[in-house]
């Protein structure tokens, strides 16, 4: 079975080490933000990711709005994390196993619909709140369903991203209180990007060793 760490570290899916404050930026309405983020069809960016516990790791990552999303680990580690559009599927090749959840109850699912009414569970934090100086940050809960966590996305300006804002990280608390953080480099956006990356080789249905995903 995946640690309780595994298994809230594929629910957040975020990040990362401390970063070197960026220089002040003006803030954002929710309205720039949700533009910004119809405006990403595909992303792809190396992540770096951290745990509460101080677990670390780095991959990379590619977005396929709507819905769909991968996390490679690279080669020499078992985990898998891909969303093929409607499920979230963390997979554990070591112990072959796949644990899996509808996007929709993930934080991601924020970040991966664009259909997703900011207005109703997403605000802009002031600058003096934001986890990063000079980050936007847009927070993110359902007081509905709290047992979703909330993120938190951490934007910055840049000349050519959509809507004017480069997505260059998040930061996850879980029902449990579990804080993960995820800092993103080398982001692309709207490039060509196959809907074939987005499934993978269930480890439970290979009788010999199993292997990667596609």
């Amino acid at each position: 079975m995946p640690s309780t760490t595994s298994r809230a570290v594929a629910l957040a899916l975020a990040t990362a080490v401390a970063v070197s404050a960026p220089a002040a930026a003006r803030s954002a309405t929710l309205a720039e933000v949700g533009a910004a983020l119809a405006a990403t069809r595909t992303m792809t960016a190396d992540f770096t990711q951290v745990a509460g516990n101080g677990q670390a790791a780095t991959g990379r990552m590619v977005i396929r709005r709507p819905g769909q999303a991968r996390f490679d680990y690279g080669p020499q580690s078992p985990i898998l994390v891909v969303a093929d559009g409607r499920t979230l599927s963390f997979v554990d090749y070591r112990v072959r196993q796949v644990s899996q959840w509808p996007i929709r109850s993930t934080p991601l699912g924020v970040l991966l619909d664009p259909a997703a009414d900011l207005s109703r569970i997403a605000r802009v934090l002031p600058e003096a709140e934001s986890p990063v100086p000079g980050r936007i940050a847009v927070r993110a809960e359902d007081p509905a369903r709290p047992e979703f966590g909330r993120i938190t996305f951490l934007l910055e300006r840049r000349a050519g991203a959509p809507g004017g804002l480069m997505l260059a990280g998040w930061e996850v608390v879980d029902a449990q209180n579990n804080l993960t953080r995820v800092r993103l480099e080398n982001v692309q956006w709207n490039v060509d990007v196959s809907k074939t990356r987005f499934g993978f080789d269930d480890p439970r249905r290979r009788p010999g060793p199993a292997g990667r995903g596609r």
